[in-house]
Protein backbone atom coordinates (compact mmCIF):
# COMPACT_ATOMS: atom_id res chain seq x y z
CA UNK A 1 0.00 0.00 0.00
CA UNK A 2 1.09 3.49 -0.79
CA UNK A 3 0.50 6.92 0.05
CA UNK A 4 -0.55 9.53 -2.03
CA UNK A 5 1.14 12.66 -1.20
CA UNK A 6 -1.62 16.14 -0.88
CA UNK A 7 1.21 18.17 0.24
CA UNK A 8 4.49 18.95 1.75
CA UNK A 9 6.52 21.60 3.41
CA UNK A 10 9.36 22.05 5.28
CA UNK A 11 13.30 21.89 5.28
CA UNK A 12 15.20 18.53 4.45
CA UNK A 13 17.83 19.86 7.81
CA UNK A 14 15.10 20.83 9.70
CA UNK A 15 11.76 18.68 8.95
CA UNK A 16 9.27 17.92 6.48
CA UNK A 17 5.52 17.50 7.15
CA UNK A 18 3.58 15.60 4.52
CA UNK A 19 -0.26 15.13 4.00
CA UNK A 20 -1.23 12.00 2.52
CA UNK A 21 -4.07 10.24 1.52
CA UNK A 22 -5.34 6.81 0.63
CA UNK A 23 -8.57 7.28 -1.57
CA UNK A 24 -11.28 9.72 -0.27
CA UNK A 25 -11.70 12.05 2.42
CA UNK A 26 -9.58 10.61 4.60
CA UNK A 27 -5.97 12.53 5.60
CA UNK A 28 -3.15 11.69 7.47
CA UNK A 29 0.01 13.84 8.54
CA UNK A 30 3.20 12.81 9.35
CA UNK A 31 6.70 14.13 9.78
CA UNK A 32 10.68 13.46 8.78
CA UNK A 33 12.60 15.48 11.13
CA UNK A 34 16.50 15.49 12.40
CA UNK A 35 15.35 15.81 15.88
CA UNK A 36 17.46 18.86 16.45
CA UNK A 37 20.48 16.76 15.43
CA UNK A 38 22.82 18.10 12.88
CA UNK A 39 22.61 14.50 10.63
CA UNK A 40 20.08 11.76 10.02
CA UNK A 41 23.11 9.54 10.59
CA UNK A 42 23.08 10.90 14.33
CA UNK A 43 19.10 10.80 14.61
CA UNK A 44 16.17 10.53 12.19
CA UNK A 45 13.17 10.78 13.50
CA UNK A 46 9.49 10.01 11.72
CA UNK A 47 6.78 11.04 13.40
CA UNK A 48 3.65 9.19 12.17
CA UNK A 49 -0.52 9.07 12.52
CA UNK A 50 -2.30 6.43 14.17
CA UNK A 51 -5.90 7.93 12.99
CA UNK A 52 -7.14 10.02 10.49
CA UNK A 53 -7.85 12.66 13.02
CA UNK A 54 -8.28 12.23 16.84
CA UNK A 55 -11.21 11.92 19.20
CA UNK A 56 -9.66 13.01 22.16
CA UNK A 57 -9.53 17.04 21.21
CA UNK A 58 -7.09 18.19 23.68
CA UNK A 59 -7.38 22.38 24.30
CA UNK A 60 -4.18 22.75 22.67
CA UNK A 61 -4.08 20.85 19.44
CA UNK A 62 -5.08 21.02 16.74
CA UNK A 63 -5.79 17.30 15.17
CA UNK A 64 -9.15 16.96 17.24
CA UNK A 65 -11.05 19.41 14.26
CA UNK A 66 -11.94 16.28 13.43
CA UNK A 67 -11.99 12.30 13.50
CA UNK A 68 -12.65 9.33 11.29
CA UNK A 69 -11.50 6.80 12.60
CA UNK A 70 -7.88 4.29 13.15
CA UNK A 71 -5.58 3.66 10.42
CA UNK A 72 -4.48 0.29 9.43
CA UNK A 73 -0.73 -1.53 10.23
CA UNK A 74 -0.50 -0.91 6.44
CA UNK A 75 -1.66 2.34 6.53
CA UNK A 76 0.61 3.41 9.46
CA UNK A 77 3.46 1.41 7.64
CA UNK A 78 2.87 3.44 3.92
CA UNK A 79 4.37 6.95 6.27
CA UNK A 80 7.49 5.18 7.35
CA UNK A 81 7.95 3.77 4.05
CA UNK A 82 7.58 7.19 1.99
CA UNK A 83 10.08 8.98 4.02
CA UNK A 84 12.58 6.21 4.39
CA UNK A 85 12.52 5.46 0.71
CA UNK A 86 13.24 8.88 0.00
CA UNK A 87 16.64 9.16 1.86
CA UNK A 88 17.55 4.87 1.42
CA UNK A 89 15.45 3.51 -1.24
CA UNK A 90 17.27 -0.24 -0.42
CA UNK A 91 15.73 -0.04 3.24
CA UNK A 92 18.98 0.46 5.36
CA UNK A 93 18.82 2.66 8.13
CA UNK A 94 22.29 4.43 8.49
CA UNK A 95 21.74 5.53 11.80
CA UNK A 96 22.62 5.64 15.30
CA UNK A 97 18.76 6.20 16.73
CA UNK A 98 16.01 5.68 14.21
CA UNK A 99 13.07 6.62 16.38
CA UNK A 100 9.62 5.83 15.24
CA UNK A 101 7.33 8.16 17.23
CA UNK A 102 3.44 7.14 16.98
CA UNK A 103 2.60 10.99 18.07
CA UNK A 104 1.23 12.95 15.28
CA UNK A 105 -2.66 12.73 14.75
CA UNK A 106 -4.60 10.56 17.23
CA UNK A 107 -4.13 8.71 20.57
CA UNK A 108 -2.22 5.65 19.61
CA UNK A 109 -3.55 3.46 22.55
CA UNK A 110 -7.15 3.36 20.96
CA UNK A 111 -5.40 1.52 18.01
CA UNK A 112 -4.84 -1.87 18.48
CA UNK A 113 -2.39 -1.94 15.04
CA UNK A 114 -0.41 0.20 16.34
CA UNK A 115 1.27 -2.68 18.41
CA UNK A 116 1.59 -4.83 14.96
CA UNK A 117 3.14 -1.72 13.16
CA UNK A 118 5.79 -1.27 15.88
CA UNK A 119 6.64 -4.92 15.71
CA UNK A 120 6.76 -5.20 11.97
CA UNK A 121 9.12 -2.19 11.87
CA UNK A 122 12.92 -4.14 12.76
CA UNK A 123 11.71 -6.62 10.08
CA UNK A 124 11.23 -4.33 7.55
CA UNK A 125 13.88 -2.08 7.26
CA UNK A 126 17.83 -2.79 8.20
CA UNK A 127 17.89 -0.35 11.36
CA UNK A 128 21.16 0.04 13.65
CA UNK A 129 18.93 1.24 16.47
CA UNK A 130 15.16 0.94 16.47
CA UNK A 131 13.61 2.98 18.96
CA UNK A 132 9.67 3.19 18.87
CA UNK A 133 7.77 5.87 20.93
CA UNK A 134 4.60 6.57 22.41
CA UNK A 135 2.96 9.71 23.10
CA UNK A 136 -0.34 8.81 24.72
CA UNK A 137 -2.91 10.34 27.60
CA UNK A 138 -3.42 7.40 28.74
CA UNK A 139 -6.89 6.60 27.95
CA UNK A 140 -8.75 4.14 30.50
CA UNK A 141 -9.99 0.79 29.49
CA UNK A 142 -7.02 0.78 27.71
CA UNK A 143 -5.32 -1.97 30.35
CA UNK A 144 -4.83 -5.07 27.84
CA UNK A 145 -3.13 -2.49 25.28
CA UNK A 146 -0.53 -1.01 27.81
CA UNK A 147 0.51 -4.34 28.92
CA UNK A 148 1.43 -5.50 25.33
CA UNK A 149 3.63 -2.41 24.93
CA UNK A 150 4.73 -3.18 28.16
CA UNK A 151 5.76 -6.75 27.38
CA UNK A 152 7.26 -5.45 23.82
CA UNK A 153 9.88 -3.08 25.68
CA UNK A 154 10.46 -5.80 28.26
CA UNK A 155 10.81 -8.75 26.29
CA UNK A 156 11.49 -7.14 22.65
CA UNK A 157 13.01 -4.63 22.62
CA UNK A 158 15.34 -4.57 25.89
CA UNK A 159 13.96 -1.56 26.94
CA UNK A 160 14.88 1.16 24.00
CA UNK A 161 11.25 2.03 24.45
CA UNK A 162 10.65 5.09 24.70
CA UNK A 163 7.18 6.28 26.38
CA UNK A 164 5.70 9.52 26.97
CA UNK A 165 2.49 9.88 28.76
CA UNK A 166 1.18 13.53 28.08
CA UNK A 167 0.57 14.77 31.84
CA UNK A 168 0.39 18.73 30.86
CA UNK A 169 -0.91 19.13 34.94
CA UNK A 170 -0.92 18.28 38.38
CA UNK A 171 -4.29 19.47 39.00
CA UNK A 172 -6.95 16.39 37.94
CA UNK A 173 -9.80 19.23 37.20
CA UNK A 174 -7.31 21.53 35.12
CA UNK A 175 -6.39 18.33 33.40
CA UNK A 176 -10.02 16.81 32.45
CA UNK A 177 -10.43 20.71 30.57
CA UNK A 178 -7.07 20.12 28.92
CA UNK A 179 -7.73 16.82 27.90
CA UNK A 180 -11.86 15.88 27.86
CA UNK A 181 -11.34 12.21 27.97
CA UNK A 182 -12.22 9.04 30.48
CA UNK A 183 -7.87 8.53 31.27
CA UNK A 184 -5.96 7.00 33.94
CA UNK A 185 -5.30 9.07 37.13
CA UNK A 186 -1.85 10.54 37.82
CA UNK A 187 -1.28 7.19 40.58
CA UNK A 188 -2.52 4.80 37.53
CA UNK A 189 0.21 6.35 35.22
CA UNK A 190 2.69 6.27 38.33
CA UNK A 191 1.57 2.15 38.83
CA UNK A 192 1.94 1.36 34.94
CA UNK A 193 5.45 3.56 35.09
CA UNK A 194 7.10 1.82 37.23
CA UNK A 195 6.66 -1.69 36.29
CA UNK A 196 7.36 -0.27 32.84
CA UNK A 197 11.09 0.81 33.58
CA UNK A 198 12.76 -1.91 34.38
CA UNK A 199 16.32 -1.28 32.85
CA UNK A 200 17.07 1.66 29.67
CA UNK A 201 15.15 4.66 29.31
CA UNK A 202 12.98 6.08 32.17
CA UNK A 203 9.36 6.97 31.42
CA UNK A 204 8.48 10.85 30.13
CA UNK A 205 6.20 12.70 31.50
CA UNK A 206 5.59 15.47 29.52
CA UNK A 207 4.39 19.02 30.45
CA UNK A 208 3.52 21.88 27.75
CA UNK A 209 3.32 24.83 29.93
CA UNK A 210 1.18 27.32 29.24
CA UNK A 211 0.17 30.39 31.60
CA UNK A 212 -2.79 28.90 32.71
CA UNK A 213 -1.26 25.32 33.54
CA UNK A 214 -1.46 24.10 36.89
CA UNK A 215 2.12 22.30 38.42
CA UNK A 216 2.22 21.36 42.28
CA UNK A 217 5.18 19.97 42.55
CA UNK A 218 5.10 18.67 45.22
CA UNK A 219 2.18 16.52 44.77
CA UNK A 220 4.56 15.54 41.12
CA UNK A 221 7.19 14.14 43.74
CA UNK A 222 4.88 12.03 46.14
CA UNK A 223 3.27 10.50 42.83
CA UNK A 224 6.07 9.82 40.63
CA UNK A 225 9.73 8.40 41.40
CA UNK A 226 12.77 10.25 39.97
CA UNK A 227 14.41 6.87 39.69
CA UNK A 228 11.50 5.60 37.12
CA UNK A 229 10.18 8.80 35.35
CA UNK A 230 11.60 11.86 33.99
CA UNK A 231 10.00 15.24 32.88
CA UNK A 232 9.98 16.98 29.38
CA UNK A 233 9.07 20.63 29.43
CA UNK A 234 7.90 22.09 25.91
CA UNK A 235 6.12 25.43 24.87
CA UNK A 236 2.75 25.57 24.23
CA UNK A 237 2.20 25.29 20.48
CA UNK A 238 0.79 27.95 18.71
CA UNK A 239 -2.32 26.18 17.35
CA UNK A 240 -5.56 27.58 16.31
CA UNK A 241 -7.41 25.25 19.42
CA UNK A 242 -4.57 27.14 21.53
CA UNK A 243 -5.35 30.33 20.86
CA UNK A 244 -9.45 29.70 20.61
CA UNK A 245 -8.64 28.74 24.38
CA UNK A 246 -6.61 31.67 25.40
CA UNK A 247 -3.49 29.15 26.38
CA UNK A 248 -0.62 31.46 25.62
CA UNK A 249 3.23 30.53 25.56
CA UNK A 250 5.22 31.22 28.85
CA UNK A 251 8.15 30.65 26.88
CA UNK A 252 7.95 33.51 24.59
CA UNK A 253 8.32 35.59 28.32
CA UNK A 254 11.32 33.74 29.84
CA UNK A 255 13.42 30.79 28.82
CA UNK A 256 12.47 27.28 29.98
CA UNK A 257 15.41 26.67 31.69
CA UNK A 258 14.47 30.01 33.80
CA UNK A 259 10.74 28.85 34.83
CA UNK A 260 10.54 28.21 38.17
CA UNK A 261 8.68 25.06 38.24
CA UNK A 262 11.55 23.73 36.18
CA UNK A 263 13.91 24.41 38.77
CA UNK A 264 11.36 22.94 41.08
CA UNK A 265 11.37 19.69 39.25
CA UNK A 266 15.52 19.88 39.52
CA UNK A 267 15.36 20.51 43.03
CA UNK A 268 13.10 17.38 43.58
CA UNK A 269 15.14 15.12 41.79
CA UNK A 270 13.63 14.88 37.92
CA UNK A 271 16.01 14.88 35.13
CA UNK A 272 14.41 17.76 33.17
CA UNK A 273 14.67 18.15 29.69
CA UNK A 274 13.38 21.63 28.25
CA UNK A 275 12.75 20.59 24.58
CA UNK A 276 11.96 23.83 22.66
CA UNK A 277 12.73 22.79 19.50
CA UNK A 278 13.77 24.79 16.29
CA UNK A 279 11.50 27.65 16.44
CA UNK A 280 11.33 27.51 12.16
CA UNK A 281 9.13 24.25 13.02
CA UNK A 282 6.21 26.84 13.56
CA UNK A 283 6.68 28.45 10.12
CA UNK A 284 6.68 24.85 8.48
CA UNK A 285 3.34 23.92 11.01
CA UNK A 286 5.30 20.99 12.45
CA UNK A 287 2.68 20.75 15.24
CA UNK A 288 -0.41 18.61 15.45
CA UNK A 289 -3.41 19.19 12.71
CA UNK A 290 -1.41 22.59 11.61
CA UNK A 291 -1.15 21.64 7.87
CA UNK A 292 -4.36 20.05 7.84
CA UNK A 293 -6.44 22.26 9.43
CA UNK A 294 -4.73 24.61 6.68
CA UNK A 295 -4.74 22.43 3.74
CA UNK A 296 -8.88 22.24 4.45
CA UNK A 297 -9.62 25.64 5.45
CA UNK A 298 -7.94 26.67 1.90
CA UNK A 299 -10.41 23.74 0.28
CA UNK A 300 -13.16 25.81 1.60
CA UNK A 301 -12.73 29.21 0.93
Amino acid sequence: MSIEILQQQGDDEIATVYLGTFGGDKIVEFVDSLGMAPSRREKWVVIVSSMYGCPIDCKFCDAGQSFNGPLSKDEILSQVDHIVKKHSPNGEIDSKKFKVQFARMGEPALNDEVIDAILEIPVRYDIENYMPCISTVAPAGREGWFEEILKINHEVLNGSFQMQFSIHSTDESYRDFLIPAKKWTLEQIAEYGERFHVTGRKVTLNFAIGNENHIDVEKLRNTFSPEHFAIKVTPLNPTVNADEYDLTNVFDEVGGNELEVVKEMREAGFDVFVSIGDLRENDIKSNCGQILYSYLKDKTN
